[in-house]
């Protein structure tokens, strides 16, 4: 008993502390220990100069509408430079785009289906603003939420600026399924980091970097995750700025979905493992803790979760806590098959998606390591159908 009770605990343990714990331990921390050092707020700075890079790859049905959401933000417009990056586009996208060029709409348009990171590689050399923000086609920004980004630069220990999205049906919507619970989670995640030095990663959708700081990334690289994390390897930090918000309409399709997300886990496990000397905590100290534990920890769940059944099984005879917890289990991985077939509604269906939603996920992250350990890579993506 006493080796399957070992990795029983151990796996109820980890996989607690992947959404629960962390989160507890960061709170903790933040509310007793010292707070971070802010931006300067004696002093207001000038605005910077703003280049907005927008990725695009056969978008001709939202990028006018991205485009003209943009223009419309409050920021003066001589401080604002729009790029849209176009990633071997075979519909009307670089056409819808062209159409802007006397509003000072700048298009790049490269061949070949090279891949977003490669595009941005090309692309940001150019650039004229001081401060970069990259955003996606998809998506449409708040009004405010330029200035909000470029606020916290004012600090000069911040390299990147992360802000959030809101996922709904419609622009103002927010979802509040379990989509809209795992991103408060990221989202409450992130803010306490923040309070504690830096975040961990930014929103691929809306987020900002000072020029200088970039490093030409590998094609194969998440620049969501890599950026950020180079930018800390220069001694800058990250932080959420939660008044930088964007919308985007929830993904359509539960299949298409599956796939994004092996895809940017495959990417983001790449990613970490490249960067793997930020692990060292003699080194890096609180910043390796938060990324071992905030990305790590629940790359770590799906393997533990078959472990926890296995062990569970191996104790179900050894007293009623281990059968309690063993129904439970069956329980919830049921509710996840009914979820998949159900169309209700009400509090039992949106706690049976939550299940569902989680395994689902951990099979996504569970495949993305089985080919991340065949050696596969993804450079390119495809949009969501709309």
């Amino acid at each position: 008993m006493t080796g399957a009770a070992a990795l029983f605990w151990l796996s109820l343990l980890l996989i607690a502390y992947a959404y629960v714990g962390y989160p507890a331990v960061l709170w903790l921390a933040a509310r007793f220990g010292a707070p971070a050092r802010g931006g300067d707020s004696a002093r207001e700075l000038p605005l910077p100069s703003l280049t907005m890079i927008v990725s695009a790859f056969n978008e001709e049905q939202v990028i006018g509408q991205k485009i003209e959401n943009t223009l419309a933000l409050d920021y003066p417009t001589e401080l604002l430079e729009i790029v849209v990056i176009s990633d071997g586009s075979t519909d009307r996208t670089c056409d819808v785009v062209r159409e802007y060029a006397d509003r000072g709409v700048v298009l790049r348009h490269y061949s070949g289906r090279i891949g977003k990171t490669a595009c941005l590689n090309r692309a940001l050399p150019m650039a004229l603003g001081s401060i970069v923000v990259f955003s996606d086609a998809n998506s449409t920004y708040q009004l405010g939420a330029l200035r909000a980004l470029v606020q916290p630069f004012q600090d000069g220990t911040v390299g990147f600026v992360t802000g959030w999205t809101r996922y709904g049906s419609t622009e103002g919507a927010t979802t509040t399924g379990s989509l809209g619970i795992y991103s408060k989670l990221e989202l409450a995640t992130k803010a306490l980091e923040t309070r504690l030095g830096s975040c961990i990663g930014a929103d691929g959708a809306i987020f900002a970097i000072r020029k200088e700081l970039y490093v030409p990334l590998q094609d194969y690289d998440i620049n969501d995750l890599v950026i950020p994390l180079s930018i800390n390897l220069q001694g800058y930090r990250g932080v959420l700025q939660t008044g930088a918000v964007c919308f985007e309409k929830d993904a359509g399709g539960s299949k298409g979905e599956f796939h994004r997300q092996v895809r940017i886990t495959n990417r983001t496990i790449r990613a970490i493992l490249n960067y793997r000397q930020l692990l060292n905590p003699f080194k890096y100290g609180l910043l390796s803790f938060k990324l071992f534990s905030h990305k790590m920890c629940r790359f770590l769940v799906p393997p533990f979760l078959v472990s926890l059944l296995v062990s569970n099984l191996l104790l179900v005879g050894h007293g009623p806590f281990f059968q309690a917890v063993l129904a439970a289990q069956g329980v919830f991985y049921l509710a996840a098959v009914v979820a998949a077939f159900s169309m209700s509604s009400g509090p039992l269906h949106r706690g049976a998606e939550l299940a569902r939603t989680f395994v689902v996920f951990n099979a996504a992250v569970m495949l993305a390591w089985v080919k991340y350990l065949q050696g596969e890579t993804y450079t390119t993506w495809s949009p969501t159908k709309r």
